[in-house]
This record gives C-alpha cells, sequence and structure tokens, in this order.
C-alpha cells in the first residue's frame, strides 16, 4: 500500500475507489493527484447524472486538461463549440481555452480527466461548498 505522499510508490485502486467530492448531480473521484504524482498531474472521473449541468464555461490559465469518456455521451465545450463526445472520444483542452461538460442525455456519462500539471485538487472543498450553497 502507497503513502499518500509518496509519488515513488505504485498506486491501485479498485473501481469505484478514490477521493469522493458530490457536485450536486455530478461527482469527482480522484484517482491520484499532486500528492502522488510529485505536483506533475492530477487524474480524476467525473460521473453526472442524467440532465446534470457541469461546472460552468471556464479557462485555466496554467493548465492543460485532457478528457476521456469512460460511458455514456458527455457534451463538452471547447472554444465556443460543443461536442457530442461518445464513449472512447479523447479531447484535449490546451490551457487559456475555454471549456465545460455537461450531461443532456438520459444515462449516466462519465469522463476521465487529467489535469496538468496537477493541484486542480485543492480547489475541491470550494467547489463542493458551492454546489451544496446551490440546493
Amino acid at each position: 500500500m502507497q503513502h499518500p505522499n509518496d509519488h515513488t510508490a505504485v498506486l491501485i485502486l479498485a473501481p469505484g475507489q478514490g477521493r469522493q467530492y458530490p457536485c450536486g448531480g455530478m461527482t469527482a473521484v480522484f484517482k491520484a493527484d499532486e500528492n502522488e504524482t510529485n505536483g506533475q498531474y492530477s487524474i480524476s472521473e467525473w460521473w453526472l447524472e442524467p440532465h446534470a449541468e457541469g461546472p460552468g464555461a471556464h479557462l485555466h490559465e496554467a493548465h492543460d486538461e485532457v478528457f476521456y469518456v469512460l460511458a455514456g455521451t458527455t457534451s463538452i465545450l471547447v472554444g465556443d463549440t460543443w461536442i457530442q463526445a461518445e464513449r472512447g472520444t479523447f479531447i484535449r483542452v490546451p490551457a487559456n481555452t475555454l471549456h465545460d461538460f455537461r450531461n443532456q442525455t438520459d444515462q449516466q456519462t462519465g469522463v476521465l480527466n487529467f489535469f496538468i500539471p496537477g493541484g486542480f485538487e485543492r480547489n475541491m472543498p470550494a467547489i463542493v461548498s458551492w454546489f451544496a450553497s446551490q440546493v
């Protein structure tokens, strides 16, 4: 078993394992973050319930993001274009590019997210609080 701050050890998580953050109709599950990757990247799954909104359109000034659709069809905004990304779709979003994601279907959708470099997980407590205040 790996110590949470040891970026040199093998990390194995079973399906469903990771740090979970409920965000309304969306749940983030962080698999590895800056503590496990020496700040190089963060990896998380984002699961959206049917017709769930995502985080809202935003950009990151110094971070690239990669999205890989795990399940269903996720609507992903890149710049000013919404893409209907089916399972298996890969999208790289460079820094300073407006983006968002949401689920416009009747099925749960999920995306794997790589945030490069790491550190996004530091925002998760505030994001969870914001979503909780919207209920």
